[in-house]
């Protein structure tokens, strides 16, 4: 029998986040984390969440409606899932994509800045963050040109 080579000592981790027998890192990792002290700040970025509204400047936008891409991004100070990987200490995304879609379908608006600023609005006080961007995009436009595409940005801080 011959021994195994052994890697050398660089490849080796020194630290405790090395993978158990199962993949997953040691909890002892998410302490380390904890006790030294640092400053951790989440961003949660949802893109391309498309929805159906009744939004627009004209009767037929708001009568046979149309659908919009929405976007929203916001930060999360101090998120406590960074070391302790639980889901209740974080934002549920599907809770988000759900108030962004209650919003939308809450009233009729004629610009899309006043259904992002509602937007905002709804995700400060439902979440409790301080900043939120909201960018609205209408796919098809109904614009007398060729037009991929227009988009409205919407940022609200307390």
């Amino acid at each position: 029998m011959t021994d195994e080579p052994k890697p050398p000592e660089d490849a080796v981790p020194d630290n405790d986040e090395t993978p158990d027998d199962e993949g997953e890192l040691d909890d002892d990792s998410f302490e380390e984390d904890e006790e030294e002290g640092l400053d951790t700040a989440v961003s949660i970025d949802i893109t391309g969440l498309s929805v159906y509204t009744h939004h627009g400047v004209t009767a037929a936008e708001r009568e046979i409606g149309q659908r919009l891409l929405i976007d929203v991004s916001f930060e999360l100070d101090g998120c406590d899932a960074t070391v302790t990987d639980a889901i209740d200490d974080t934002v549920d995304y599907g809770a988000v994509c759900e108030q962004v879609w209650l919003a939308a379908q809450d009233r009729s608006y004629k610009t899309l800045e006043r259904l992002g600023s509602a937007i905002c609005d709804r995700l400060m006080d439902h979440f409790g963050v301080d900043e939120v961007m909201v960018r609205c995009t209408k796919p098809e436009p109904p614009i007398p040109l060729p037009v991929g595409s227009v988009s409205v940005e919407v940022w609200k801080e307390r």
